[in-house]
């Protein structure tokens, strides 16, 4: 295992390579999870209802996220593992099915693409270590968290409540920012937009977001702590209008049609990861 670790160690070049091609991988898991999660909630939710109503639970199959195997949406044919490789089974294909020729959607290599390049990017910044892992943890679950708030305007409280946990567990060990200062962020992150969003109800009667919301401003305030919270803040909202009016723009909505707030945190959540305390200082220094 040393001999791997000091090979990685001399040839940067190869421990990016390995970390993209991880990424790739996590990157074709990502896309079961943002399927299937939201789809597995809706399951669980109408057998809680069922049985909050003394209602019968009706037999269903297993599905979750290994079960069952991965098939083609229009014709139901199962995906073997050639056809499962990231980016290229896609490639190879023509992004058509190999049984029915259905279309498949360019997302797919799209994301496993993104999550690569993630990876390789993290593995460069931060050089062969624990730091490189755990960072690309985060941003691949804020990947996952974004695309699933993108399609279902839901966050999922079993990966922003883990992600909560595991920020304060690496901060343990002060990876990013001191534990206290973790805890602080985790606090002040949930309650900022907990405060946001009874004030707006209570002066409109409207909600203004969900709850989901607030448990991951508390995960990012947990990663990066409190200091970088007005930054994430600042940046996602600078995002939210910027792409928030081009997509109006584009398909013609209107402006009361829900849009979710989630991806917009993520983006800043992930750029105060690698370059918050860069812009801070810059910003303290152009102001003198």
């Amino acid at each position: 295992m040393s001999d791997v670790l000091d090979l990685l160690r001399t040839n940067p070049a190869l421990w990016v390579g390995v970390c993209v091609l991880f990424g790739l991988a996590i990157g074709s898991f990502l896309n079961v999870v943002v399927h299937r999660l939201p789809k597995m909630l809706e399951r669980d939710w109408h057998a809680q209802c069922a049985e909050l109503a003394g209602a019968p639970l009706p037999e269903q199959p297993v599905f979750n996220l290994a079960r069952p195997r991965s098939r083609c949406p229009s014709c139901g044919a199962a995906i073997g593992a050639l056809q499962n490789l990231p980016i290229l089974s896609w490639l190879l294909l023509r992004g058509r099915c190999a049984s029915c020729r259905a279309g498949i959607s360019i997302r797919y290599p799209l994301v496993e693409l993104a999550t690569g390049a993630i990876a390789g990017f993290l593995a460069w910044h931060y050089g062969l270590g624990f730091v490189a892992v755990v960072a690309f943890g985060f941003c691949a679950t804020m990947l996952a968290l974004a695309l699933i708030d993108f399609d279902t305007q839901l966050l999922p409280d079993s990966l922003t409540l883990p992600l909560v946990w595991a920020g304060l567990l690496v901060n343990l060990w002060g990876v990013f920012v001191p534990l206290h200062e973790a805890v602080v962020g985790a606090i002040a992150g949930y309650l900022s937009l907990w405060s946001v969003y009874w004030a707006f109800k209570l002066v409109t009667g409207k909600e203004g977001m969900g709850h989901g919301d607030f448990k991951l401003l508390a995960a990012i305030g947990a990663w990066l702590g409190w200091q970088a919270l007005p930054l994430v803040i600042l940046l996602s909202s600078l995002a939210g209008a910027v792409i928030g009016v081009a997509l109006i723009a584009a398909s013609k909505m209107g402006r009361s049609v829900p849009m979710p707030f989630g991806p917009y945190l993520v983006i800043a959540g992930v750029i105060a990861l690698v370059w918050g305390e860069a812009i801070i200082a810059g910003y303290l220094q152009l102001l003198g």
